[in-house]
């Protein structure tokens, strides 16, 4: 049981980022009630409006893909889709975490 991070680079079509944003909210409140998953993020490119990145944490490898497996997978995340050009899906394993403050400088330093 690896924790695994579901990413995506959207390209989204010219005048449709309110309603992309919208629609994946509302793919993410599904994906977020299924066992396994934490705190979903859409960020945007703050130097290309039209490129979003999403990412999830989920506890363990299985239940990302048992949600993707999921029939209804298909049927939300094409409501997301309609209004890209563009989508990069990737399936991120986690090598190593860090917490904040955890930075204690060496003595004599």
């Amino acid at each position: 049981m690896t924790e695994l991070v579901t990413t995506g680079v959207w390209r989204v079509q010219p005048g449709q980022e309110a309603v992309f944003t919208h629609e994946w909210t509302e793919f993410a409140r599904w994906a977020a009630s299924m066992p396994g998953a934490t705190t979903l993020r859409l960020c945007r490119d703050t130097g290309d409006p039209l490129r979003f990145v999403s990412f999830a944490p989920w506890r363990d490898t299985e239940s990302a893909h048992a949600w993707k497996g999921l029939p209804e997978f298909r049927e939300r995340i094409a409501r997301v889709l309609q209004y890209v050009d563009g989508f990069e899906p990737a399936e991120l394993g986690v090598v190593t975490v860090v917490e904040a403050g955890a930075y204690a400088p060496a003595e004599g330093r």
